[in-house]
């Protein structure tokens, strides 16, 4: 018999991905695919189960299954539908209780896999340039998805010593981005004008959907010879960007605005439904955040297909061009830089016959 795997979260995008993707294992027999809503994608042969993982009935789904591999997808910062910030929070906090709950009562579960994010170490004025896997954040995230992923990862610790059987990875990604993109960032990202925090230009990482789905499947296996998938592991592309070179290669200018009155912008930005600019990824886009890789390369052995440039790079793509195309930007310095020569050397000569 090959393996039995449950992926949460399996009306998202992402979900559905890796879904397909873990289906084509060899080692794996059966994937059970859930979640609270039917999904709008294919999920190939897999069982999709329609269950509310903030209920006890996924206790009977681990069981009824036998599953020996748990992969939760189910932690985001946006609720599927028109669910709310409200919705998110009881998904990513009360359904991770209930599912690590059922998995510790299950005893065919062997595996667990869960996503979590880099938003765990906060963004803070005082921080190291580089973020390792042990390292403290200076001040904990007081809301949002970072305090969500927080709390998750804390349950998480708390079920590893539970369970010292069960083989326990998580993976922190920095922001997801590419063509299929769904977060607050990604959405804050596809805004025509980009309200910045004046005097601060942050350093960002991200890590490309397709890199998501290749580590998540790496996680998933037995660990390849030499490599170890249990453990903690920061996820992110080669690089960094700043967001102002965000903002060019994206065409979309900026609009600077105060410290105090970002907050503001953040709140009016939510009552029109535009983005989730909530305190946390304010502090993201003034403090920025860097993390280390070197765990996810020498001891998960994963190396990202593309870099923090690339993934941007083909988010961008797939955004189309903003206000001001950097094509468009640049032919328009070029010929006012031609006409400036042009008009210094024209200047020179009428000095040179003015001398004579």
């Amino acid at each position: 018999m090959g393996k039995i795997v449950l992926v949460t979260g399996a009306a998202r995008q992402l979900g559905g991905r890796f879904v397909r993707r873990i289906q084509r294992d060899p080692g794996v027999d059966r994937v059970i695919a859930v979640d609270a809503v039917a999904p709008g994608h294919r999920l190939g042969d897999a069982e999709f189960v329609l269950a509310d993982i903030r209920q006890s009935a996924i206790a009977r789904v681990l069981a009824e299954h036998s599953v020996d591999t748990v992969v939760h997808l189910d932690v985001s910062a946006k609720a599927l539908g028109t669910g709310g910030r409200t919705t998110a929070k009881e998904t990513n906090v009360i359904g991770t209780m209930q599912l690590l709950g059922a998995c510790q009562k299950s005893p065919s579960v062997q595996r667990l896999v869960v996503k979590s994010s880099t938003n765990v170490y906060g963004s803070a004025p005082r921080d190291p340039a580089v973020f390792t896997e042990t390292t403290p954040p200076k001040s904990l995230p007081s809301g949002g998805f970072a305090k969500d992923a927080v709390e998750v990862e804390g349950y998480v610790r708390g079920f590893a010593r539970r369970r010292p059987d069960v083989a326990v990875c998580v993976l922190r990604f920095a922001n997801i981005l590419g063509p299929e993109a769904d977060s607050p960032l990604a959405d804050y990202l596809s805004l025509p004008v980009l309200p910045t925090v004046f005097g601060y230009d942050p350093r960002l990482q991200f890590v490309h959907e397709d890199d998501v789905v290749d580590v998540l499947e790496i996680a998933a296996r037995e660990p390849r010879r030499g490599t170890l998938n249990s453990g903690t592991f920061n996820i992110a592309g080669d690089g960094v960007l700043l967001l102002s070179q965000c903002s060019r290669r994206l065409g979309r200018p900026t609009v600077p605005v105060m410290l105090p009155a970002v907050t503001w912008v953040g709140s009016a930005l939510r009552t029109i439904g535009m983005t989730d600019f909530s305190p946390e990824q304010i502090r993201l886009l003034t403090h920025g955040r860097v993390v280390s890789t070197v765990q996810m390369r020498e001891t998960l052995g994963f190396r990202p297909e593309f870099t923090t440039a690339g993934t941007f790079a083909e988010f961008a793509r797939s955004r189309g061009p903003g206000l001001l195309p950097p094509e468009r930007v640049g032919r328009a310095v070029g010929r006012l830089a031609d006409l400036r020569l042009g008009g210094g050397a024209a200047g020179t000569t009428h000095s040179t016959h003015g001398a004579r």
